[in-house]
């Protein structure tokens, strides 16, 4: 699983990128995980507002932080 963490280093996208980190140790999920701070990559998902959370390439979050079981959710569909 290839997920990435957009944001430009706003506190909730590093939050994001925290919880993110944390819920695939608990999952025990087999991912690697990137940070894109580079606004123009960022836009190039389509995403105007941080934080954005990519999974396999799909936009699955954008503008808000999410709740775990939100996240475990978007992490195994």
């Amino acid at each position: 699983m290839e997920i990435k963490v957009l944001g430009t280093g706003c506190a909730k996208c590093k939050k994001l990128e925290q919880i993110t980190e944390n819920v695939v140790k608990e999952m025990g999920l087999d991912a690697s995980i990137e940070k894109i701070e580079d606004i123009y990559k960022i836009m190039q998902f389509g995403v105007m507002q941080t934080p954005g959370l990519v999974v396999n390439g799909k936009v699955v979050l954008t503008g808000r932080l999410p709740k775990s079981d939100e996240l475990r959710n978007l992490l195994t569909s």
